[in-house]
């Protein structure tokens, strides 16, 4: 590294999709004169109390907590986290029926998830407590809990871990949406960098992803580091759910979905109503 270099922090969780995506930009595998990349690996919850804090320059966020961040980040147009048809499950151990499930504390990866806004969006104001994302199967086996919701490859691995599924919420936004992807996660980048700089490294991001899709096995054989065990055939369909042409791209129905998301999660009282979610700029749109 050159002294004249400008390090770019991106905060990203340690999970597949999110390596897969930033493989290129945080390997050098893409020019970026006078900048260079340093992934920080943390949960997504941890990430969106550090984006409140303003610590990276980019970061991944749940779309849920991108209202309490967005006068100092914005949001670009890649990097999206969408669940086409599929996202965040409510699985329990036991059978029981979704009412059976609401009268008992249901574990969450996260207070500002999306998961969390939109499991209280389908079934109300049910009680949640927050466990670690890779904690909730283990102890919802062990009967600490009778059910959770599970986010990252636990969505392709609850079958083998003995779970039964009670309610894909994906599948429930698409349903009550007329077929919009469920808005999970984005990428931020911090407003005092200036909108030049902003542009430009929104424009590195998406580079990085267009690389990775179009060659794939360098970077999903670095992103399974981080898949907690799974094998390849598991990383690949996993990444390849939330990486894809939306990640380059929100899409005029992905970006009308973030704002149904938030306007919703201001209906019940879940996101502030000082936040007008049809100001939304989407960097690179």
């Amino acid at each position: 590294m050159s002294n004249d270099e400008r390090v770019v922090r991106v905060g990203h969780s340690p999970d597949p999709d999110d390596a897969f995506m930033f493989h290129a930009l945080t390997t050098g595998l893409i020019d970026t004169p006078g900048f260079r990349f340093e992934h920080v690996l943390l949960d997504i919850e941890t990430l969106n109390e550090k984006a409140i804090a303003e610590e990276y320059e980019v970061s991944a966020v749940s779309i849920h907590a991108f209202p309490e961040i967005a006068d100092k980040y914005s949001l670009m147009n890649c990097g999206a986290s969408m669940g086409e048809g599929y996202g965040p499950m409510l699985v329990s151990s036991n059978s029981m029926t979704l009412d059976e499930v609401c009268s008992k504390p249901i574990a969450i990866p996260g207070q500002k998830t999306s998961a969390h806004l939109a499991l209280k969006m389908a079934l109300g104001n049910v009680e949640t407590v927050i466990v670690p994302f890779d904690e909730i199967m283990p102890r919802i086996q062990n009967g600490e809990f009778a059910s959770g919701v599970i986010i990252h490859e636990g969505q392709l691995t609850w079958k083998s871990h003995g779970m039964n599924l009670i309610l894909d919420l994906g599948v429930w936004w698409n349903e009550r949406t007329n077929g919009l992807p469920l808005p999970l996660g984005g990428n931020v980048v911090r407003k005092d960098l200036g909108p030049q700089l902003c542009e430009q490294i929104t424009d590195w991001v998406k580079q990085s992803i267009e690389v990775a899709i179009s060659n794939p096995d360098e970077a999903l054989e670095f992103a399974k580091q981080w898949g907690r065990g799974i094998d390849d055939e598991t990383n690949s369909k996993f990444v390849q759910m939330y990486v894809n042409s939306r990640t380059i791209d929100f899409g005029d129905d992905g970006r009308a979905s973030v704002m149904k998301f938030l306007i919703e999660g201001q209906d019940i009282g879940m996101i502030n109503q000082d936040f007008n979610p049809n100001s939304i700029e989407f960097i690179g749109a």
